[in-house]
C-alpha cells in the first residue's frame, strides 16, 4: 500500500475516524496526518460584541473552520472558572488551539482556562438561541466548503455558497447576489488572502473584517516528521493545506528527504496553496478540485497510478 503524508491535524467524524484517512484507504493509500499548525484566538470580546448586533450587518462570511470556532468560543453556555477546560458547543477544542485574550487565556501544557469573573464578553447561549440566531438567519451567511458549512450549521445558522471550493469562487457568488446596504462581517485570520476582500471592494460590496485567530507553528513539527521518516521512509506524496503550513514544514521535509525529494508527488488542497508551492520552486502534481477528502484522494490516486507504455 502506497504511503501518503497529509500535513494537517486529524479530526474524527461521526463514524469515529478522520475522513481523509478513510477516503484514502478506499483508494488503497495509507494516509498519515501530521499537524503543522497551531492556532491562537484573538479579539474575542470585540467579536462577541459584533455578533450581538446583527442589525449592523448585512450578513456573515466564513472561509475557515477556525473562524467558526471563534463563534463557538463566544457562545459559552456557563461562566468558566479557574482550571476548567473549555467546551465548544459539544465538541472539544482542538489540541492545537490557544486563546489569547486578556480575559480568557490558555496556560500550557494542559491548556487550562483562566477567565475573568463572568467572562463578561461571552454571549449567553440562551440569548443566541432565542434572539440573535434568528436575526442572523434573516441575513446571508456565506461559507467556503462543506466542512465549514457543517460547523456553521452546528451553531444554528443556515448557509449558502458552500459549494464554492475557494475564496475566489465564493467572492464571485457573493457578487452575483443583491448587494447589501450594510457591511458583511468577515471573521478571519491574520494571514487572510486579499482575493475575496478585493473582489468585493471592486464591486462596491461593503465588508468589515475582524481578525479572530492567528496561525503559529505546531511545536511538534520536527519531532513528528522525524518519527514518520524514520519509521515509514519517503512518502509517495505529501499534501499541504495552507501556505503557512508549507512555510513552517518545508525546511524539515527538504532535510529529511534529501536527494530523494524528487521522488515525492507534491499536492495542494487548493489554488492558493498550489501557488505557494510553485513560489518555492516545487512542482505541483495535484491540486484538489475542491477542498474535500474525496477530491484530494481521487486526485492523488490519479497522479500515483503507474502509467502503461
Amino acid at each position: 500500500m502506497m504511503k501518503v503524508l497529509l500535513l494537517k491535524d486529524a479530526k474524527e467524524d461521526d463514524c469515529g475516524q478522520d475522513p481523509y484517512i478513510r477516503e484514502f484507504g478506499l483508494y488503497g493509500l495509507e494516509a498519515t496526518l501530521i499537524p503543522v499548525l497551531s492556532f491562537e484566538f484573538l479579539s474575542l470580546p470585540s467579536f462577541s460584541e459584533k455578533l450581538s448586533h446583527p442589525e449592523g450587518y448585512g450578513g456573515l462570511i466564513f472561509t475557515s473552520p477556525r473562524a467558526v470556532e471563534a463563534v463557538e468560543l463566544c457562545l459559552e453556555k456557563d461562566n468558566k472558572t479557574e482550571d476548567e477546560e473549555p467546551k465548544s458547543r459539544g465538541r472539544k477544542l482542538s489540541k492545537t488551539t490557544r486563546i489569547c485574550d486578556s480575559s480568557y487565556r490558555v496556560r500550557a501544557p494542559g491548556r487550562s482556562v483562566r477567565t475573568s469573573p463572568g467572562a463578561w464578553w461571552a454571549l449567553r447561549d440562551s440569548v443566541w438561541k432565542n434572539s440573535l440566531k434568528e436575526k442572523w438567519n434573516a441575513k446571508s451567511v456565506y461559507v467556503v466548503g462543506n466542512a465549514t458549512a457543517s460547523l456553521v450549521n452546528k451553531v444554528g445558522l443556515d448557509t449558502e455558497g458552500e459549494n464554492c471550493g475557494n475564496a475566489e469562487k465564493l467572492a464571485k457568488y457573493i457578487c452575483s447576489r443583491e448587494s447589501p446596504a450594510l457591511p458583511l462581517l468577515f471573521p478571519c485570520g491574520t494571514l487572510k488572502g486579499e482575493t475575496l476582500p478585493k473582489m468585493l471592494k471592486d464591486k462596491g460590496i461593503p465588508m468589515e473584517s475582524i481578525t479572530v485567530y492567528q496561525k503559529i507553528p505546531h511545536p511538534g513539527i520536527q519531532v513528528n516528521l522525524n518519527s514518520y521518516y524514520s519509521k515509514q521512509g519517503i512518502p509517495a506524496s505529501i499534501t499541504f493545506f495552507s501556505p503557512s503550513g508549507l512555510a513552517y514544514s518545508l525546511k524539515h521535509i527538504q532535510e529529511l528527504s534529501g536527494d530523494n525529494i524528487d521522488q515525492i508527488k507534491f499536492a495542494a488542497i487548493g489554488p492558493t496553496t498550489a501557488r505557494a508551492l510553485g513560489a518555492q520552486g516545487l512542482p505541483v502534481s495535484c491540486t484538489a478540485e475542491s477542498p474535500t477528502p474525496q477530491a484530494l484522494a481521487a486526485g492523488i490516486r490519479r497522479v500515483l497510478e503507474p502509467r502503461s507504455c
